[in-house]
């Protein structure tokens, strides 16, 4: 009887023990990691200050999105105005086809893009470009 007084707290705190780490296994979550769209790959030259290249007036802009981007997110403004775009997907890109307004002649221009991902995150994206006068 004594034997069984004194092993009964010790089996007690052992099974504790054992209950604790069954109760602490976790088969791991995975979480879904989000690929931030891409953009590269644009056919006019980027002004920079030493060379200071101009693009003809009017003319035709293109690059390409990541294909884990949703097409329908797809954003391209310049100078805080929507640009007109065609798209053109397949499964390795986003082909982004714009044709400069005839306002933006002579003048610096910023084409920004931004587009969300499949899993939801987003990101952004510009290039600064100098339109020469007709």
């Amino acid at each position: 009887m004594k034997i069984t007084k004194t092993l009964s707290p010790i089996l007690f705190i052992v099974a504790i023990f054992f209950t604790g780490t069954a109760t602490a296994y976790d088969p791991g979550k995975t979480d879904e990691i989000c690929k931030k769209p891409q953009f590269r790959d644009l056919n006019l030259p980027v002004y920079q200050e030493p060379e200071k290249i101009e693009v003809p007036p009017e003319s035709t802009l293109s690059f390409l999105v990541s294909p884990w981007a949703k097409a329908d997110t797809i954003k391209l403004t310049a100078k805080n105005q929507d640009l007109e775009f065609t798209l053109e997907s397949n499964s390795s890109f986003h082909r982004v086809k714009a044709k400069l307004p005839a306002a933006f002649n002579g003048q610096y221009v910023r084409i920004n893009v931004t587009a969300k991902a499949e899993l939801g995150c987003y990101d952004k994206n510009g290039w600064l470009i100098k339109v020469a006068d007709k």
